[in-house]
């Protein structure tokens, strides 16, 4: 996708956004000092579109800049939800809703395909105010599939749906839909074709165990976490990963902090990476930074698995942490940082 592309693309979204929330006209009297407000939370939010093989030659003479526009154009849109005054819930549909609909990562139009050739899709997200959360998998004709995992946790008595029911649902709530060939790119099916061939190995492809994800926290203090996914390239048998399991793939919990996590999900399944990084921080009092490493440098790389997870905690600290070569990610806060990135850079 040239940057031409994904300047549209980020005017709607920030031009939507403004209209989210006014905030209210100062009082004309001050304060006294008991009624002074509180020092305001700092306001922070991190992406991610994937982690794996990510070899430099796959990315193009440029670096990948069409890569790192379009994390710029989902962080920016997330945290203009926050300083406006928004939900974390809705800074990290909004990342993920713009990443699903970049054909570029692995998560709606653009997600990579199965062994029949149809894309089917995977998505989570969760509250860490009240713990609810909502997940789907199996999706194959909305468009957005982080809007029906939130459906599901916020219209229903249930946290997962999957397949044809998950389908129903959406009709029933009135989610937009299209044809599973939309989401179908010449680049994925050229990555289904070369793998079915015998010609690349699944991980060897740039994004074939690629996710996209937001965490974030908001004024109230408020965490949240989304993760949306096509899954592996020449996936069969229904073979579900972490991204849509609470837990695995995402968590959020005020007391400790928000995970999204990609990489290769039967790893993040077996080891429980998201919420085990917010048990430590709960229980040990481990700083984010370290719970953090201890699970992807440690656990994961000992039991053998490649990946990623971004993190924030109530406080607004960031931790972006993963073992694989490489990881499309980006981060920003209230206290000035901005920053994409790809590799160890």
């Amino acid at each position: 996708m040239r940057p031409a592309v994904l300047r549209p693309l980020r005017h709607a979204a920030l031009v939507a956004l403004a209209s989210i929330m006014t905030l209210p006209m100062a009082a004309t009297a001050a304060p006294s000092a008991a009624e002074q407000p509180a020092t305001p939370r700092r306001l922070a939010i991190a992406i991610h579109g994937g982690a794996g093989v990510i070899a430099r030659e796959q990315l193009g003479a440029d670096g990948g800049a069409a890569y790192r526009q379009g994390l710029e154009a989902a962080l920016d849109a997330g945290y203009a939800v926050l300083e406006a005054g928004g939900s974390s819930l809705d800074a990290v549909t909004t990342a993920v809703r713009l990443l699903e609909d970049n054909p570029l990562f692995n998560a709606g139009r653009g997600a990579v395909l199965a062994h029949d050739g149809r894309a089917y899709l995977d998505a989570s997200i969760m509250s860490g105010k009240d713990l609810s959360a909502g997940a789907v998998t199996g999706v194959t004709t909305v468009r957005h599939p982080i809007d029906l995992a939130r459906r599901v946790m916020q219209d229903s008595p249930h946290v997962m749906l999957s397949g044809e029911g998950a389908e129903e649902f959406a009709g029933l709530k009135g989610l937009e839909r299209v044809p599973n060939d939309w989401f179908i790119t010449p680049t994925r099916r050229q990555q289904l074709d070369r793998v079915l061939q015998g010609r690349s190995a699944p991980r060897n492809e740039l994004q074939g165990l690629g996710t996209v994800g937001a965490v974030a926290v908001d004024a109230r203090g408020d965490v949240a976490a989304a993760t949306s996914t096509g899954g592996m390239t020449n996936k069969r048998w229904g073979r579900i990963g972490d991204a849509p399991i609470i837990g695995a793939g995402t968590y959020a919990n005020n007391a400790s902090c928000a995970v999204s996590a990609t990489g290769h999900g039967e790893y993040f399944i077996r080891s429980v990476v998201a919420h085990d990084i917010c048990a430590l921080v709960e229980y040990k009092g481990w700083s984010l930074e370290r719970a953090a490493k201890e699970v992807v440098q440690g656990k994961l790389v000992q039991r053998g698995g490649e990946g990623g997870i971004i993190a924030v905690d109530p406080q607004g600290n960031l931790v972006l942490e993963f073992n694989s070569p490489g990881m499309f990610r980006g981060l920003r806060d209230s206290s000035g940082r901005r920053k994409v990135g790809i590799y160890e850079d």
